[in-house]
C-alpha cells in the first residue's frame, strides 16, 4: 500500500519551496508526488508556472512525476480547463501506474501539514481498509490581513455549523469537502467510477459518490486524532466558488450566499430519512416531499425505486442516493424559513474582533472534532 500525492499547481511559485521542504520532512518515504502544472493555454499563470517547472527541473532528492499542463500547446484549451480538470488527470495518471489498493492523498500547494501527515493515513487505512475515503480534518491559520481574516471565519465558521448540524443527525453526508483534504484507495475511485472534472465544486461531488459507495472516515485513527491540514485562507477567483471566492466576497456580501442554517431545517432532514422505511411500504408525505417534487419534476418520487430495489435495505439506500448532499443543500436554501437570522448568532462578524471571533471559530472546531 504506497501513496501517492495529488496537487495541482496554478501560479505557486511562491508556496511550491515551502510544500517541497514538507514532502522532504515526511516521516513516511514510500510515495509518489505527482504535480500537475496548469493554466489554459497563454493564459494566466503562464510566466509563473514556466518559473515552477524550471524549479522543478533542478529537484533531485524527491520521487517527482511532473505533469505539464503549461507549456506552449500544453495548456487547457476550450472547456476542458480548470482544477477539475487538473485534478481528474492527476487522478487517472497514478491510477494507470498504481496498484488498487495504493492510496490517493489530495492536496494542494497552499496546504500546511505535519511531518506525520503519510503516515497517519497510511495508517488510517491499514486499520479501515474497506473505507471508501478519509475527509481530513481542517483548519485555516490567520493570516494577519482583517478583512481576509474576517471573511475567512465566517465562511469557516458557515463550512462548521453545517457539518456540526449534520453530524448531530447522523447524515451520511456528513462531510466537507475541500481538495486540499482527501485521502482515498484507487479501488474506491475507481468504483466510483472517477471524479467528473468540473471548474469548482468537483470534490464536492466526488466524495459524494464516495459516501453513496462506500464509508468516508471523518478523522484519522489513533494516535493522530488530532491532526489537521492547514490550507491558507486567501482571496482567490481561479474557481467559482469555495473558500477563495467566498473570501474575495467579503463579510458583507456572504449571508446570501452562505447562510447559517437553523436546527428546524435540519430536523425536517432527518425526518424524511427516518421515513425512508416506511416509505418502502406506501407513500407518505415527508418534510421534504414538495421540493423534491418540484426539483425533480415528478410526483413519482418513491414508487420507481420501489419497483427497481424489491428488498428494504435497498429502498432504503436508494432513497439516500435520491435525497443526497446536493439535495440537502439545495432543499435548505430553497426554504427561507430555515435560515439562521445572523443577529441570533453568538458573534457579529462585521463588528465583532478578529480575536472573538477566532474564539467562535474555535468553539465550532471543537465540538466538530468531538462529534466526527
Amino acid at each position: 500500500m504506497s501513496i501517492a500525492v495529488a496537487i495541482p499547481l496554478l501560479a505557486e511559485l511562491d508556496n511550491l519551496p515551502s510544500l517541497l521542504d514538507r514532502m522532504r520532512h515526511q516521516s513516511r518515504r514510500d510515495y509518489t508526488l505527482y504535480l500537475c502544472i496548469n493554466n489554459e493555454e497563454d493564459g494566466y499563470g503562464f510566466n509563473e508556472n514556466q518559473a515552477c517547472l524550471k524549479l522543478l527541473n533542478t529537484v533531485d532528492d524527491l520521487p517527482l512525476v511532473v505533469i505539464d499542463r503549461s507549456s506552449p500547446g500544453l495548456g487547457w484549451s476550450g472547456k476542458k480547463k480548470g482544477v477539475g480538470w487538473a485534478r481528474k488527470v492527476l487522478f487517472d495518471t497514478i491510477a494507470e501506474h498504481h496498484a488498487d489498493t495504493d492510496i490517493v492523498v489530495s492536496l494542494d500547494a497552499d496546504t500546511d501539514f505535519d511531518s506525520y501527515y503519510l503516515e497517519a493515513i497510511h495508517a488510517t487505512f491499514i486499520h479501515y481498509p474497506k473505507a471508501s475515503a478519509i475527509g481530513v480534518p481542517y483548519y485555516h491559520p490567520l493570516s494577519g490581513i482583517e478583512q481576509q481574516d474576517r471573511a475567512m471565519l465566517r465562511y469557516e465558521c458557515y463550512m462548521r455549523h453545517y457539518l456540526i448540524n449534520l453530524l448531530h443527525i447522523s447524515n451520511p453526508y456528513a462531510f466537507t469537502a475541500l481538495g486540499s483534504a482527501i485521502a482515498f484507495p484507487l479501488w474506491a475511485y475507481k468504483k466510483v467510477g472517477g471524479i467528473t472534472p468540473l471548474q469548482g465544486g468537483e470534490d464536492f461531488y466526488l466524495m459524494q459518490k464516495f459516501a453513496k459507495t462506500g464509508t468516508i472516515l471523518k478523522r484519522l485513527r489513533n494516535p493522530f486524532q488530532q491532526m489537521v491540514v492547514r490550507p491558507q485562507g486567501r482571496v482567490s477567483s481561479r474557481v467559482p466558488f469555495g473558500t477563495g471566492p467566498a473570501i474575495a466576497k467579503g463579510v458583507n456580501a456572504m449571508d446570501d450566499s452562505y447562510p447559517f442554517y437553523n436546527e428546524q431545517g435540519f430536523a425536517a432532514i432527518k425526518k424524511t430519512y427516518d421515513l425512508f422505511d416506511s416509505l418502502y411500504d406506501n407513500d407518505i408525505e415527508t418534510p421534504m416531499s414538495d421540493f423534491l417534487r418540484q426539483q425533480l419534476s415528478t410526483n413519482e418520487l418513491w414508487n420507481p425505486l420501489r419497483k427497481n430495489y424489491k428488498k428494504r435495505e435497498l429502498f432504503i439506500h436508494a432513497c439516500s442516493e435520491r435525497v443526497d448532499g446536493l439535495r440537502i443543500l439545495q432543499f435548505l436554501k430553497n426554504n427561507p424559513q430555515y435560515r439562521l437570522k445572523t443577529s441570533s448568532l453568538p458573534v457579529d462578524f462585521i463588528h465583532d474582533s478578529i480575536e472573538q471571533l477566532d474564539s467562535y471559530r474555535n468553539q465550532l472546531f471543537n465540538q466538530e472534532m468531538e462529534l466526527r
